[in-house]
């Protein structure tokens, strides 16, 4: 997947709306923000460039460094390409981190 600049904005919006409400507005479209079926943590499925994702957010009782900065305050969320199930990009207090990217 190419990213840029949008797609950036498009993921931290997604980070902040996930983590604080309960639906995501992207491109005039609302979408419901659910719970997983284990852990119960939000996530909400969207799409971006045609292809869908869903941001998942964090779970602090893992002992990942992302379940560590979930653990001690800090908002983190996943984002994983459903297609491939993949995860694509990591988003913590609206800062994207890109996985496999320079």
């Amino acid at each position: 997947m190419s990213t840029n600049d949008a797609d950036v904005e498009v993921l931290k919006s997604v980070a902040v709306q996930l983590m604080s409400g309960a639906g995501v507005s992207l491109e005039g479209q609302m979408v419901r923000v659910g719970k997983t079926s284990r852990q119960r943590l939000r996530m909400a499925r969207f799409l971006m460039k045609g292809r869908e994702y869903e941001a998942i957010e964090q779970n602090p009782e893992k002992p990942s460094r992302w379940g560590k900065l979930a653990a001690s305050g800090h908002q983190v969320v996943q984002f994983r390409d459903t297609m491939t199930n993949k995860y694509v990009a990591v988003a913590v207090d609206g800062e994207v981190k890109w996985y496999g990217r320079a």
